[in-house]
């Protein structure tokens, strides 16, 4: 198994921004990115979805951008909560209706 290296965001950036500058000296930009991601010590494709997530942070190209993305995981978290806390709810609900039949009158 390879190992996970973390890149930090100001070499993302950078790797991305020398791809898009310099794409041009290519003849395409899968050369380039091949080109400088050996210079960086990166794999070409972990550099390639890096310079696709840009392209879609910056609107040009389609899809869900990073922001967007951690808003549904937020939301989707809180509705796994609230769906949980609802859950107790109706159980303790049922619970305490039944205690309350199963009580002999006065």
């Amino acid at each position: 198994m390879s190992k996970s290296i973390r890149y930090s965001p100001e070499v993302r950036e950078r790797a991305v921004r020398m791809v898009l500058d310099h794409q041009h000296e290519y003849a395409s930009q899968w050369q380039a990115v091949t080109s400088i991601a050996t210079k960086i010590g990166c794999t070409p494709e972990t550099l390639r979805k890096w310079i696709r997530r840009t392209e879609v942070d910056t609107g040009l190209r389609d899809g869900v951008t990073t922001e967007e993305r951690a808003r549904m995981k937020e939301l989707e978290r809180e509705n796994r909560e609230l769906r949980r806390a609802n859950e107790i709810l109706r159980k303790a609900s049922a619970y305490f209706a039944q205690a309350e039949l199963d009580r002999k009158p006065k």
